[in-house]
C-alpha cells in the first residue's frame, strides 16, 4: 500500500474495514506511547515499512529495538467485543478516527461500531524542573468513553500488559504478582533471576514492573496466559479474580496480566479509566568516577519515596496534577515554536520532547542528583560527548541545570585521574555500566569532544550564571583549550561526530567548532578571573577565525560557499557547527555576517527532496544539524529546512520513532538505521537562542 493511501485510505484489520483517521499536526514515523526512560520506550511502527500506518489497533507495540512488548486493550458494547489496542487474532477492531499528537501526549479517537467514542490518551510526563515527577519511570494511560449515537450503551472495558514488558529474553522466567494498596489495584512482574545493571537486548535484567489501575467498583483482575485471560474477557466481559501461580518463561503460554472494568451504562457523559505502566529499579548506573572502584548510583526516586508501592501510588493518585504540568509544558512549546517558526516547526518540536527525556536516566540524592544519557540504537552508549552536545537545546530551553547534571559523570571520571589523554573523553562505555577508558580506547573524537565540552560548560554558566561551576572545572578546561590550540586550525584526519560518514583531514566544520571553542574558553577565562588565559585565548581564536576563512570557503564558487574539507572546492556540508557562534552570544563580532548569509544563501542550492544533504560524500542527512543551520540561517531558508523535514516526518516510509538521519531523496534509512536517539533536541536551537 503506498504512503498516500496509508494517510487518506481505509485499511483492512482484523476483518473490519477501518475508515480514514485523520493525523495532527503529522502521521510520524513512529508514535510515542510510554516514552519515560531508557528502559521505558515503547512505541507503534506507523511508516508504512512494517508499520500500520498509524493505527493503534491491529498491531502490538514494540521497544525501541522492534521486540514486542505486546500492550492490548479491549472493550464490550452491548455484548459485542472490539480490540482498540494490540493485534489479539480474531477480534475486529474499533474505528480510529483521529490521531493528534503533543510534546507529552499521543491520543486518539475510535469509534466503537457506531454506538460510543473512545478517547485513549498515551501522556508520558515531562517535567524538567520538578526532578520528584521527572525521576519516576511511569507513564500513564487514560482511556475515556461516552455514547456516539444518544443512546445508553452497556459497556466493559480490558487492558492487560505481557510479560514480554520484563525482559530482552523471552525464555528467561518471570514471576508475578497482585495487590492493592492506597486505592490502586496492580499486577508486579519480574525476571526470577535478577542481574543489577545489565542487559538482554537493551532491556534490564533487574527491576520490577508495575501495570495498575484504580481499585474502585466493577474492576475484575487476573493473570495467566495471553489466550485464556483475554479469552476470559471476551467470553464473559468480566475476570476471574485470580492469580497464576505456575512461574514461566515470557514465550511460555505468554503470561499476561490484566484489568476489565465494568463500567455499566454509558451515556453522553464520559466514564474515564485510567491506567500505569512503570518500572522501579532500587540501582540504576555504575560508574568508574571517584575512588578507584565503580560507584553505583541508586535511581532518584528513592530519595523521594520509600518504597516501590509509595511510588507506584503516588504516580497513580498525581495524575490531575501531572497532567495539568504536561499541558502547561505543551502549550509552552506550541506557543513558543509557532512564535518562532509558524506550525512546521511545531510539528517537529513537539515529536522531540518525550523522545529526548525518553534517553535520560535519573540518579543520585535530591541533593546531588546525576542525570545519565544513553545513546539509543547508534550503539548504547553511556553518556556519549556528541549525542549530548546535539541534544543541548532541548535542555537549554527547558532547564538548564539538567547540563550540569548530565556533565557530571565524565567530569567525575576523567578528574579522578581514569583517563590518560589530554583531549576530553568521548564517552563512559556501554549503558548501563559506566566503567569509562583507563587505557584510553574510546572512540577517537579528540577535538570534536574538547569543542563541545567546553562550549556546553560555557553554555552552562551563561544560562545559570554559575561561575563557580567554571572555578570548579578550569583546570580541565585548560587542557582541552590546549588542545585546540594545537589542533583545531589545521585539523588531522580523524573522525568528527558524524563519525558513519568516515574521517577525514582538514574538516572545515570540525575546524570552526575548535576555533569557536577557544572563543568560549577566553570568556570562561574571564569569569574565572584569569585574565591573561582569556587575552591568549581571545587572540588565537581571533587569528584562527581570520585564517579559518581563507581555508575554508570556495569564494570563488557560484554562488560561495564553506567547504566540506580545505582546498577541495568542489566540496561543500552543513556548516551546523556555527550555531554555537550563536548560541554563546558571540554574534557577528567573532564570525562576521558575511559567512552567516553566504551560507543561508548557499544551503537552497543544494537541497534535494526531503532535506539539505550533511555533505557532498553521500545524500543523507541529519535532522538536529539541519536544525542548528536553520536557527542561524535567514528567514526563508530557515522555512525551507523547516517545511522539508516537517514533509518527511508526514510521508516518510520509516517505522521506527524520529530517525535524525534519512536520505534526502528517498525520505527511507540510509543503510543506517538512528532511531529514538536524544539527539533530537537539536530540534529546539531556534528557541535555545539567547
Amino acid at each position: 500500500m503506498g504512503l498516500k493511501d496509508a494517510l487518506t485510505g481505509a485499511f483492512l484489520f482484523g476483518g473490519l474495514a477501518l475508515g480514514a483517521s485523520t493525523f495532527s499536526p503529522a502521521r510520524p514515523p513512529a508514535i510515542p506511547l510510554a516514552v519515560k526512560a531508557p528502559y521505558l520506550n515503547t512505541w507503534l511502527d506507523a511508516g508504512s515499512d512494517g508499520g500500520n500506518g498509524g493505527y493503534l489497533a491491529g498491531q502490538w507495540p514494540v521497544f525501541w529495538q522492534q521486540q514486542v512488548t505486546a500492550w492490548t486493550g479491549l472493550i464490550q458494547v452491548d455484548g459485542a467485543t472490539y480490540q482498540w489496542m494490540g493485534a489479539v487474532p480474531n477480534t475486529q477492531n474499533v474505528d480510529q478516527t483521529e490521531f493528534s499528537y503533543t510534546s507529552t501526549r499521543s491520543n486518539f479517537v475510535m469509534n466503537v461500531g457506531g454506538k460510543v467514542e473512545m478517547n485513549i490518551t498515551f501522556l508520558s510526563p515531562v517535567t524538567p524542573n520538578d526532578l520528584k515527577r521527572q525521576s519516576l519511570t511511569f507513564s500513564y494511560l487514560d482511556v475515556g468513553v461516552h455514547s456516539l449515537d444518544g443512546a445508553e450503551h452497556d459497556v466493559q472495558l480490558y487492558a492487560d500488559v505481557s510479560g514480554e514488558w520484563a525482559s530482552g529474553d523471552l525464555g528467561a522466567v518471570i514471576e508475578w504478582d497482585y495487590g492493592t494498596s492506597d486505592g490502586v489495584a496492580y499486577h508486579t512482574f519480574h525476571r526470577q533471576s535478577q542481574t543489577e545493571i545489565s542487559e538482554t537486548r537493551e532491556l534490564p535484567n533487574w527491576g520490577d514492573f508495575y501495570w495498575s489501575t484504580g481499585n474502585t467498583d466493577g474492576l475484575t483482575f487476573q493473570s495467566g496466559s495471553d489466550v485464556d485471560v483475554r479469552g476470559a474477557f471476551k467470553n464473559k466481559g468480566v475476570l476471574a479474580n485470580t492469580k497464576d501461580t505456575n512461574f514461566r518463561a515470557v514465550n511460555s503460554n505468554w503470561p499476561v496480566f490484566g484489568f476489565a472494568k465494568n463500567l455499566g451504562s454509558i451515556s453522553s457523559n464520559s466514564v474515564n479509566t485510567l491506567f500505569t505502566i512503570g518500572l522501579t529499579q532500587d540501582n540504576a548506573i555504575q560508574l568508574l568516577g571517584e575512588g578507584s572502584g565503580l560507584t553505583t548510583y541508586p535511581s532518584l526516586w528513592k530519595s523521594y519515596f520509600s518504597s516501590d508501592l509509595d511510588a507506584v501510588t503516588w504516580f497513580y493518585n498525581d495524575y490531575s496534577t501531572a497532567a495539568g504540568l504536561a499541558t502547561s509544558l505543551d502549550n509552552q512549546v506550541a506557543s513558543d515554536s509557532i512564535a518562532a517558526a509558524g506550525q512546521d516547526y511545531l510539528t517537529i518540536t513537539s515529536l522531540s520532547v518525550r523522545q529526548t527525556f525518553g534517553a535520560l536516566q535519573f540518579t543520585g540524592t535530591d541533593s546531588d542528583p546525576v542525570v545519565f544519557l544513553k545513546e539509543i540504537s547508534s550503539n548504547s552508549d553511556i553518556q556519549t560527548v556528541d549525542v549530548i552536545f546535539p541534544a543541548i537545546p532541548l535542555i537549554l530551553y527547558t532547564n538548564p541545570k539538567l547540563l550540569d547534571y548530565l556533565l557530571k559523570p565524565l567530569f567525575l571520571n576523567q578528574e579522578n585521574g581514569h583517563y590518560p589523554n589530554t583531549n576530553a573523553i568521548h564517552d563512559l562505555g556501554t549503558f548501563p555500566l559506566a566503567k569509562g577508558y583507563p587505557d584510553g580506547t574510546d572512540e577517537p573524537q579528540p577535538l570534536e569532544e574538547c569543542g563541545n565540552m567546553i562550549i556546553m560548560v560555557l553554555a552552562y554558566a551563561q544560562r545559570t550564571k554559575d561561575t563557580d561551576y567554571l572555578n570548579q572545572h578550569y583546570e580541565i578546561l585548560t587542557k582541552w583549550a590546549g588542545y585546540l590550540i594545537d589542533e583545531s586550525l589545521i585539523p588531522a584526519d580523524q573522525i568528527s561526530t558524524d563519525d558513519f560518514a568516515g574521517s577525514l583531514a582538514n574538516q572545515t566544520n570540525l575546524a570552526i567548532k575548535g576555533i569557536i571553542g577557544l572563543r568560549a574558553m577566553a570568556d570562561i577565562s574571564n569569569l574565572t578571573g584569569h585574565a591573561d588565559d582569556a587575552t591568549n585565548y581571545l587572540n588565537t581564536a581571533n587569528s584562527y577565525i581570520k585564517q579559518w576563512q581563507e581555508l575554508g570557503i570556495n569564494s570563488a564558487a557560484n554562488p560561495p560557499h564553506t567547504t566540506l574539507s580545505y582546498g577541495d572546492g568542489a566540496s561543500h556540508g552543513l556548516l551546523y557547527n556555527l550555531y554555537a557562534n550563536s548560541l554563546l552570544g558571540f554574534g557577528y563580532d567573532f564570525v562576521p555576517q558575511s559567512v552567516y548569509d553566504m551560507q543561508s544563501s548557499f544551503y537552497p542550492t543544494v537541497a534535494l527532496k526531503y532535506c539539505v544533504p550533511l555533505d557532498t560524500r553521500h545524500t543523507y542527512s541529519k535532522t538536529d544539524w539541519q536544525l542548528w543551520a536553520a536557527a542561524i540561517a535567514s528567514e526563508e531558508t530557515r522555512n525551507d529546512f523547516i517545511s522539508r523535514i516537517a514533509n518527511w516526518i508526514n510521508v516518510t516510509p520509516t517505522n521506527r520513532a524520529f530517525t535524525d538521519l534519512y536520505d534526502c531523496a528517498s525520505g527511507d534509512y540510509p543503510g543506517i538505521t538512528f532511531t529514538a536517539r536524544p539527539v533530537v533536541g537539536g530540534h529546539f536551537a531556534l528557541l535555545a537562542l539567547p
